[in-house]
């Protein structure tokens, strides 16, 4: 049940950051929107890893390491690439599939294979995200699919979603060949650096940027650092498929915030959404125990 709870937690923290950085960092470029979490976190993950045991490592530890750090930074990249050519809510469903093909990635990878119940829970969350996000009135049930044939972002998101499957169980991987802390910190200790020099070599972001709003960036880089070792920690304890798909709760939490903050409409309908992802989450839960 713990890892239940350390995967519910993550899906807030995933979601606090989000309208956090929606409310006081949207003035800025997506490249330099995303990197302010990870910049400010960087010296939380830096001193908190000299503080970790190393524990005893191994070749698939150092390749799934190194493995790690170039596919999330593609999937960054195409993710800044998505939301920037095209509309939200043709981009964003996509998501929702990434439990879905990690029920083949955590198999082959993690020879983890969710039972009847389990794989049926991943797919209610799939499906209550993918109502979401869409906005009654205005598009039609199948204008997500429709757009993956014309818009860019769209089929751009729907590769996105398939990297995060490799992403993640292989984050896992390397976790069992390490500890949860140790690759946790360790990984983005490394991968907020690289991402961030390789970001400003190519002048997408500047650092003066940093500089500004500086408590603000502090908090941003103290959630997305509970959110990293929360994830860390919960997808160590339980099957990967499972765990994302909790953390995909993370999108019931934002409608919350969504309406709390940012006063936004339709609610209601993305509540039906949201219950049928609960629907989905207590099916996994029961299955997980």
């Amino acid at each position: 049940m713990l890892w239940f709870i350390l995967s519910l937690l993550a899906a807030l923290a995933v979601s606090s950051q989000d309208a956090w950085m929606k409310k006081f960092f949207s003035h800025l470029s997506p490249y330099e929107m995303a990197m302010c979490p990870l910049f400010y976190s960087m010296p939380l993950f830096a001193i908190a890893v000299l503080f970790v045991p190393v524990p005893r490592l191994d070749s698939i530890f150092f390749w799934s390491f190194l493995i790690s750090i170039p596919l999330n930074g593609v999937a960054f990249v195409l993710y800044m690439k998505a939301i920037k050519v095209s509309p939200l809510s043709l981009t964003v469903p996509y998501l929702a599939f990434t439990p879905g093909f990690m029920i083949v990635t955590g198999y082959v990878f993690l020879d983890e294979m969710p039972n009847t119940w389990g794989i049926l829970g991943i797919l209610i969350i799939c499906a209550g995200c993918y109502i979401l996000n869409i906005e009654p009135g205005r598009r039609s049930f199948l204008a997500p699919f429709k757009a993956i044939l014309k818009e860019t972002g769209s089929w751009l998101m729907f590769i996105l979603s398939f990297l995060f499957s490799f992403a993640a169980v292989i984050g896992k991987k390397a976790i069992l060949h390490s500890s949860p802390l140790f690759f946790t910190l360790s990984f983005f200790a490394v991968f907020n650096l690289v991402l961030f020099l390789f970001l400003l070599l190519f002048r997408k972001v500047r650092i003066r940027t940093f500089r500004e709003e500086f408590v603000k960036g502090v908090i941003a880089g103290g959630i997305f650092f509970l959110h990293a070792l929360l994830h860390g920690l919960a997808i160590s304890l339980t099957k990967a498929a499972y765990m994302i798909s909790v953390k995909r709760l993370s999108v019931v939490f934002g409608v919350i915030y969504g309406k709390l903050l940012f006063k936004e409409a339709n609610i209601g309908f993305r509540f039906s959404g949201a219950l049928l992802m609960l629907a989905g989450t207590i099916l996994i839960t029961l299955q997980g125990l």
